[in-house]
């Protein structure tokens, strides 16, 4: 065709270039999106799995809380036991001694200096 510029004549080794060439980036383009859309898709996922970690990680802070409560209970317990028996032991040990002076002062007898 007279006037035509050679790219434009159909069949022409520019025009089946240029296909070739408009071809390829509309595949890397195609390549593009998809890799987009899977970077969002793993992107969600990775939220997702954030909000269960947080979620796991607040039952795992209450569950903490908890047991710490419980064994300070617990230690609390064991001091107030141990405290009793030192207590029952000085009652055992204080009495006879008591009861010893106040039956020497009690009968006239004056305690040994």
């Amino acid at each position: 065709m007279p006037g035509v510029a050679p790219y434009q004549q159909p069949g022409s080794q520019k025009t089946k270039a240029l296909e070739t060439e408009v071809n390829q980036v509309v595949d890397i383009m195609r390549e593009n999106v998809n890799k987009v859309m899977d970077r969002g898709e793993k992107l969600n996922t990775l939220q997702g799995k954030t909000d269960d970690l947080q979620q796991s990680s607040m039952q795992f802070k209450r569950g903490a809380s908890r047991v710490r409560k419980q064994m300070w209970w617990k230690e609390m317990k064991v001091k107030v036991i141990i405290g009793l028996v030192i207590l029952v032991i000085l009652v055992i040990i204080i009495a006879p001694i008591v009861a010893t002076n106040s039956s020497n002062t009690s009968s006239g007898e004056q305690p040994s200096q």
